[in-house]
């Protein structure tokens, strides 16, 4: 991994998702003036080398480690899923976990719109994987999870690099999240989330039922949450009541 740190006070760690990698936090910037944030850009993205998958168990030790002897913990998407199987396996360097939307569909099975994601994912990749092209790809795949890009006529590298990236991501659904381990650690969760998909909500609905955890809600930017007006002053509130 690559860690950008700025600012002073507790430290923040904050974990992207896929296609985008730090530059998801541009908005988050302004906290440093209180908070160290710690901006990881996972392996894979760049200007780190590409890899040939990408796994949210390969990555979660990485964040875990980079955790220290104590940190707020932020993952945003498939960051998310990452940051839930980093704090389970660390739960004594958290200070707090928040998730933003994070697809771990799989504990929401049985919900009809998360299953209909789940099956969409899987023919997206079964459909994208024999002839790859990382533009089209990117298009079907935003738009299935309430995102979008700019219409350009060619994707900037970091964006490719993120498409190509997609192509060989290990499907999130297949995350089994430890909840007892979560639960029995007793550090704050904030749950939030965008009021845009049927699925997201049923994911946070379950994790913030079995981590007894807070609820943020925020719509207007789709499953990016954290580019709300509003995100900011709301996870400080919560950075500052999970801080000791």
């Amino acid at each position: 991994m690559q860690v950008e740190r700025l600012g002073s006070g507790p430290r923040v760690v904050l974990v992207h998702g896929s296609v985008v990698g730090a530059e998801t936090w541009s908005r988050q910037r302004p906290l440093a003036e209180r908070w160290t944030l710690e901006l990881v850009t996972r392996p894979g993205f760049l200007p780190l080398e590409p890899v040939e998958r990408v796994d949210f168990e390969a990555d979660a030790p990485l964040v875990a480690a980079q955790l220290g002897d104590g940190a707020h913990l932020v993952g945003h998407s498939y960051g998310g899923v990452i940051s839930l199987l980093a704090a389970a396996q660390r739960p004594e360097a958290v200070r707090s976990l928040t998730v933003i939307e994070p697809p771990a569909l799989g504990v929401a099975r049985g919900d009809a719109a998360a299953d209909a994601m789940i099956a969409r994912v899987e023919e997206l990749w079964a459909e994208g994987a024999p002839t790859p092209e990382p533009r089209a790809f990117l298009d079907v795949f935003l738009r299935t999870v309430g995102s979008s890009i700019p219409p350009v006529d060619e994707l900037p590298p970091a964006l490719r690099r993120g498409a190509e990236l997609l192509l060989v991501e290990r499907p999130p659904s297949e995350a089994r999240i430890p909840f007892a381990v979560l639960r029995e650690a007793g550090f704050p969760v904030l749950v939030a989330s965008g009021a845009h998909s049927p699925a997201f909500d049923a994911v946070c609905d379950v994790l913030e039922r079995e981590l007894a955890a807070e609820r943020l809600v925020l719509p207007g930017s789709g499953h990016a949450v954290q580019r709300v007006p509003g995100f900011n002053d709301a996870l400080e509130r919560f950075l500052v009541r999970a801080s000791p």
